[in-house]
């Protein structure tokens, strides 16, 4: 990708000096709309406010507290860090990010924890499965461990990749930072609070740590009078796929797609069920998320959790055993029992 980018600031550079034919000016429309997000961040900060628009549409006088978060990342990297060290990375004074991640994982191996051995870095997350080179994605390994077989599926390093190996991120921070400027401004009659107040109120009350025992203490009750037993869950389900058609072959295909023709379990309905009824089985009600075959079905309950036959190990379950209670469109409800 470097390579690529240097090529063309060559081209273009070269093409300014040349004498050609008048070519208008363009840099008048390269300037971003005030107020531009990422396509990414604008989409999750759309989804919260339309569930916010939506909740507050179905409440006759609803008085609206809202959650917000301010973080620093760089005091969260380090707790002493002060005026001009905001400045520098946490790179500074190490000659590349390569020997930053060796101090970072004190020299160790992170494979065999021994020290003393000729080290690596090594990429969580491959480059060609769309890893980066950031610290973040870097981790020590010594040259006993970083080996071919090591990086074969099964294998630690493979593992990883897979599974993604916990290193302290703070992307999360930086969203809800941008997260609070802008419902800020989007609803300027609300009241407003931070973790660090809804923590000891929650406490106050007795309640558990949950989401839905936070949105209580948020609200500003003082006291519950009766104790929780029902909440009511939402959940939107995924129907369609935007990649049918694809130029490289994904996870589960042998071959590109490229006449985008459905696999085997993206059928839309199959035996008189579809996709997001919601069926009971063996006692346990549930999702269809897909199917396998011509006689099976993969069932879900609204956490995520696989409805499997008793005393099997896989996943597949027979139409045969299914009991459909309703048809769904792309979204799962349902009231559940607390505790």
């Amino acid at each position: 990708m470097k390579g690529l980018l240097e090529t063309r600031r060559i081209y273009r550079r070269s093409r300014r000096t040349r004498k050609t034919r008048y070519r208008k000016p363009r840099f008048q429309n390269r300037t971003r709309p005030e107020g531009w997000l990422p396509p990414s961040i604008q989409s999750r900060i759309d989804n919260i406010f339309f569930w916010i628009d939506k909740f507050c549409s179905v409440v006759s006088n609803p008085k609206l507290t809202i959650e917000v978060g301010k973080f620093d990342a760089q005091k969260m990297i380090n707790p002493d860090i002060q005026g001009v060290d905001y400045q520098r990375g946490q790179t500074y004074g190490y000659h590349d990010i390569r020997y930053f991640v060796f101090a970072r994982d004190s020299y160790t191996c992170q494979v065999c924890k021994k020290k003393g051995k000729i080290l690596n870095t090594h990429h969580i997350v491959y480059r060609s499965h769309g890893g980066t080179d950031r610290a973040d994605n870097l981790i020590t390994v010594c040259i006993d461990c970083h080996t071919y077989e090591n990086h074969q599926k099964g294998n630690i390093l493979y593992h990883w990749m897979m599974k993604g190996k916990k290193l302290p991120r703070y992307k999360e921070g930086a969203f809800m930072n941008v997260f609070r400027r802008r419902v800020f401004n989007k609803y300027p009659n609300a009241a407003f609070t931070y973790g660090s107040i809804t923590t000891p109120k929650r406490k106050e009350i007795g309640l558990a740590k949950s989401h839905a025992n936070d949105a209580i203490a948020i609200s500003g009750i003082s006291s519950i009078k009766e104790s929780i037993v029902g909440m009511f869950k939402i959940k939107q389900f995924r129907k369609k796929k935007r990649s049918l058609h694809e130029a490289t072959a994904r996870k589960g295909r042998k071959y590109k797609n490229v006449t985008s023709k459905r696999n085997g379990k993206n059928i839309k309905f199959s035996g008189g069920f579809y996709l997001n009824d919601k069926v009971k089985l063996f006692g346990k009600t549930g999702y269809i998320t897909g199917f396998t075959g011509t006689n099976g079905a993969y069932v879900k309950t609204i956490d995520g959790d696989y409805i499997t036959v008793p005393t099997k190990h896989y996943k597949q379950v027979g139409l045969k055993h299914l009991t459909r209670l309703h048809h769904n469109n792309n979204w799962q409800f349902e009231q559940k029992i607390v505790g």
